[in-house]
């Protein structure tokens, strides 16, 4: 009876010990709500600055391919194909022809159109675009403004080409996106 009595006791205190250290993990996460991301300082030529009445709303790295086909002997861009990542490098949207940003993580898109551009040496050009549409209220949602800025590679063959051709030329660049105010 008595090694009974011990081993409940036994159980007892360690059940309690456990509740206690669960009920403290939660309490103490709750307690210390987790901060919002902070976003990074975005540098922009003059050229592609944002229209006051729109704030940065997300800052991702695009790693991909520009594709250009063989039109009448030159080297055309056919599209983009990028993967977006965040700064812990976890894939949450892709980027392709339209030009069109799709959310992996909420389904939200966002269209745009090049409003202006400022060429860099040895690489594709930088672009602040307008957005002309968006689907969904996730992190595209709303979207007004998009910079691709410090981009390097990306940039088409040099000379002709013949036939039908098409070439993928390795690219990144830093896309930030604007909300209204």
């Amino acid at each position: 009876m008595k090694h009974t009595k011990r081993i409940l006791l036994t159980t007892v205190a360690l059940a309690a010990a456990a509740a206690g250290t669960l009920l403290a993990a939660s309490v103490g996460n709750a307690a210390v709500p987790e901060a919002a991301p902070r976003l990074p300082v975005v540098k922009a030529p003059a050229a592609l600055a944002v229209p006051d009445g729109n704030t940065l709303s997300g800052v991702f790295t695009g790693r991909g391919t520009q594709t250009y086909a063989c039109t009448d002997g030159a080297w055309k861009l056919l599209e983009p194909a990028a993967v977006l990542t965040d700064r812990r490098d976890r894939p949450v949207a892709l980027h392709s022809r339209g030009p069109v940003w799709v959310s992996t993580v909420d389904g939200s898109a966002v269209n745009a159109s090049a409003v202006a551009t400022s060429p860099k040496d040895g690489t594709i050009p930088e672009l602040l675009l307008k957005a002309t549409a968006t689907r969904g209220t996730g992190v595209f949602g709303d979207v007004t403004y998009i910079q691709r800025l410090g981009t390097t590679g990306g940039v088409a063959p040099a000379g002709t080409c013949t036939g039908t051709d098409q070439v993928g030329v390795r690219y990144t660049a830093t896309y930030a996106f604007y909300k209204a105010s």
